[in-house]
């Protein structure tokens, strides 16, 4: 017995109790559970020496899945039953911790411990078990609140999980917006987001939403217009003109658009951007523009390399009432707010829609960025932001897929960027060349850069 005092300790001596109490406390700070097995209860020591072995050993399987297996990781965080049992976890471990505290103490014997050390230790056992509960109640609180995030915007209707198609995921990128002018919602800025399935290598396919002369692949739109969209039903047959007639002369086709998370604007779009590309569309996201400067203004603002100076304003429209803008966002680096970020998307004074691209594609790149570290400090406004700006038919778990890929990507020396606008595609006043956009794009998943200019348009034989 002399040979284990913490299990036997000499009660009578207040001094060696007093330093009991601090080596069981110690010890179960370390490794929760240890103060009670030490003490003698082996039972309930066990159990927690186990249970803090199989949470190293997760912490463990979780830090090499992150490193060398990371998809199917995020796609478990990304579902509502895999974050409802990682929050829960959570909490049933801080509670576990603080219940080892208070068995700690209870071994401890405090009435047999020197008077002077009693409220001390008593303290020190109610902080040390208190805030593991307030720590696993927070985290709780917070993987709770990504879930709810998460089913609003992944858990109703999608279009469910999808295969790559060959060895790629292809995402198009809208940016929907309403104006006075105009009839209808359009999407003015439209890409493509296309991922190797397993490297991450990102091209990127910026569409222009003036294009014009192009076709559908295959469904009701091509049916529709079976050569090229012109003669169509609303002032202007753009790109973005596909969506504001589906939606404001409410065609009746893709009737199973809803229950797929979309709806037959987005749907005629997408048979757009797939025809022009030669691309597979598997999921969308939209981005309705109205709400952005709330999910910038949700991160704390954005910081932007400006290039050139920005009006807060458009150009001469002819109206008399028009005047030229009073404020312009400077050159240099640019901590905007919504408002700001949301004029340096917009902006059309003295610009032209290709400018507006190249800021666009600036913007969304510093969102991407910055909003990894914003979350860590606002993360409810940020995801409150998301669900009211955000719309995509990308399932729960997909997300997590699509998030690993877009890691993956980040810092690549081999990710392009292909813009079907001038100079590298002309579209004025012609019918683009879109078979010479198609290999464009094909080369940009090698890596390969887009030219500066495009290319010399082939002489003309003389006629005899």
């Amino acid at each position: 017995m002399s040979n284990r005092p913490l299990r036997h300790p000499d009660t009578s001596s207040p001094e060696f109790m007093t330093r009991r109490a601090w080596w069981l406390l110690g010890s179960n700070l370390v490794i929760p559970g240890t103060g009670p097995l030490l003490a003698g209860n082996r039972r309930f020591g066990r159990l927690g020496l186990r249970i803090w072995l199989g949470v190293l050993l997760a912490l463990l399987v979780t830090v090499l899945l992150f490193f060398v297996f990371r998809g199917p990781l995020f796609f478990v965080l990304s579902t509502w039953w895999g974050l409802t049992i990682l929050g829960l976890c959570i909490l049933v471990l801080g509670l576990w911790m603080c219940l080892t505290v208070l068995e700690t103490v209870r071994q401890v014997q405090l009435f047999r411990v020197d008077a002077m050390a009693r409220g001390l230790i008593l303290a020190l056992a109610l902080i040390i078990g208190v805030i593991p509960v307030f720590v696993a109640g927070y985290l709780t609180s917070q993987v709770f609140a990504v879930r709810t995030a998460v089913s609003n915007l992944f858990g109703d209707e999608n279009a469910g999980m999808k295969f790559p198609s060959d060895g790629r995921i292809n995402i198009m990128m809208l940016g929907g917006d309403t104006g006075e002018d105009r009839e209808g919602t359009r999407p003015d800025s439209i890409s493509v987001m296309s991922f190797d399935s397993v490297s991450g290598q990102l091209t990127t396919v910026g569409l222009p939403r003036t294009l014009t002369g192009f076709s559908f692949s295959e469904g009701p739109m091509q049916e529709m217009y079976p050569e090229s969209y012109d003669s169509c039903a609303v002032d202007v047959c753009y790109l973005n003109s596909v969506y504001t007639e589906v939606t404001t002369y409410d065609y009746d086709m893709y009737a199973d658009a809803k229950a797929h998370g979309s709806d037959p604007g987005i749907e005629a779009t997408r048979d757009a951007v797939e025809w022009i590309t030669g691309l597979q569309i598997h999921y969308y996201v939209m981005v309705d523009m109205s709400g952005f400067a709330a999910l910038v203004d949700a991160m704390g603002g954005v910081e932007v390399d400006v290039k050139e100076r920005v009006g807060l304003g458009i150009n001469d429209d002819g109206s008399p009432d028009w005047q030229p803008p009073s404020v312009y966002i400077e050159p240099g680096k640019q901590t905007l707010n919504g408002e700001m970020a949301l004029w340096y998307a917009r902006s059309r004074y003295e610009t032209t829609d290709y400018a507006r691209m190249k800021r666009q594609r600036e913007l969304q790149d510093a969102i991407i960025a910055q909003l990894p570290k914003a979350m860590m400090s606002r993360s409810s406004q940020i995801l409150k932001a998301i669900e009211e700006v955000v719309r995509t038919d990308i399932p729960e778990g997909a997300v997590g897929l699509v998030a690993d890929l877009a890691l993956k990507s980040r810092g690549r020396d081999d990710n392009v960027r292909v813009d079907l606008a001038p100079p590298v595609l002309e579209i004025e006043d012609i019918t683009p060349d879109y078979e010479y956009a198609r290999e464009l794009i094909h080369k940009g998943f090698a890596g390969e850069a887009p030219p500066t200019e495009a290319p010399a348009a082939p002489e003309e034989e003389p006629v005899e």
